[in-house]
């Protein structure tokens, strides 16, 4: 057979395969108006997992490499949930936020994004129907947890439905005139400037706090601040072209931030599942032993446990717990029901898929 002949059989098969990539864009649009009458996320890690192993099995099958035919497939899967009805998500600060980041890592690169100055905004925004999805962050494995989303949680009628674990990798970023021995002040969150306290020691300048930390990049941007530099992502550099003149400069490389994602409704099961609840119980000896003791009788792995203020008397405490599994279990629905008994109030504030892994920021 000729080199003419062979590129013609090429020529037909590039048609081919190009008919029916159109083919399952179609498809996923259809499936697209389906999770949307559903209320599920476009993006389906679960669902990704399982065409990518099959796409493997396939490949090995046909003695191809399977690595180069998986890379060709997140292609064609970005291409198909393109098409697809993007959700739009709500977080807190401005863009180039970490946040943000989280917002991406957790719906994909098609999702539409909306900043909103403060949490309790965002909030808002979801409830009134401005937006699908929310996405706030919870705690740090290094400051704590953020008790201001927490006590909105208690107040609000929206439901967790999902988590994302970021790792933060935090920067020092100024305009293109400002170098590392000239910056007198720093602006940034004021999380991000704690998580750097060994850093700025040594530079040894004055710490101005703001509600964000990419806000703090636009911030000196846009008044044209020299002598001044910001904490943020690599992204928000990127995005307010501004110079980083100091990255991974956080005290520890263990710097984990938890978000929560919000809606109005619950997630679909997966079969690795959390739940997040928050009770008080009488001020009684034995009261917080035999509500937890309900989880403990059903094997319920616990895997947080904190007290915040009720807020309405001095010294008594709502609890707020995570646990493994999710509400229409058995166990759990069981506990649940047993909690309720030995406590004040309980409230479920949502069951969602148990975050995967710890996701990196981008340098």
């Amino acid at each position: 057979m000729s080199l003419e002949e062979l590129r013609n059989k090429i020529d037909k098969i590039d048609t081919e395969m190009v008919e029916l990539i159109a083919k399952r864009v179609r498809i996923a649009e259809q499936i697209g108006d389906e999770k949307k009458q559903l209320g599920e996320l476009v993006k389906d890690n679960n669902r990704e997992t399982v065409v990518f192993r099959k796409v493997r099995e396939a490949a090995l099958a046909r003695k191809i490499n399977s690595n180069n035919v998986e890379n060709i497939y997140k292609q064609i899967i970005q291409t198909c949930r393109s098409v697809q009805q993007t959700s739009s998500v709500a977080f807190q600060g401005e863009l180039g936020a970490y946040s943000e980041e989280a917002a991406f890592n957790y719906f994909g690169s098609s999702v539409t994004i909306n900043p909103y100055e403060s949490f309790e905004k965002v909030f808002k925004a979801v409830e009134k129907g401005e937006v699908e999805f929310g996405i706030v962050p919870v705690e740090n494995s290094l400051e704590g947890s953020i008790s201001q989303v927490y006590d909105l949680l208690l107040d609000s009628p929206l439901r967790v439905c999902g988590e994302v674990k970021l790792r933060v990798v935090h920067c020092l970023i100024a305009n293109p005139v400002t170098q590392l021995g000239s910056v007198k002040k720093v602006f940034s969150h004021p999380q991000a400037l704690g998580q750097c306290r060994t850093f700025l020691r040594h530079l040894n300048c004055e710490l101005t706090p703001t509600y964000d930390t990419a806000g703090s990049v636009k911030l000196i941007k846009e008044q044209g601040l020299e002598g001044s530099a910001a904490i943020a992502s690599a992204r928000a550099a990127e995005l307010y072209e501004m110079n980083i003149i100091a990255r991974d400069i956080e005290d520890n490389p263990n710097n984990y931030t938890r978000f929560f994602v919000l809606s109005k409704s619950d997630a679909l099961p997966t079969g690795i599942n959390k739940a997040s609840i928050v009770f008080s119980v009488k001020h009684e000896p034995g009261a917080l032993y035999n509500s937890l003791k309900e989880l403990a009788l059903r094997n319920i792995n616990l895997t947080k446990i904190e007290s915040r203020p009720t807020r309405q008397k001095p010294w008594e405490y709502n609890f707020y717990l995570d646990c493994e599994g999710y509400r229409d279990e058995e166990e759990l629905r069981d506990a649940l029901g047993s909690l309720e008994s030995n406590s004040i109030f309980v409230k479920l504030l949502g069951s969602y898929q148990k975050a995967k892994q710890e996701l990196w920021a981008k340098h």
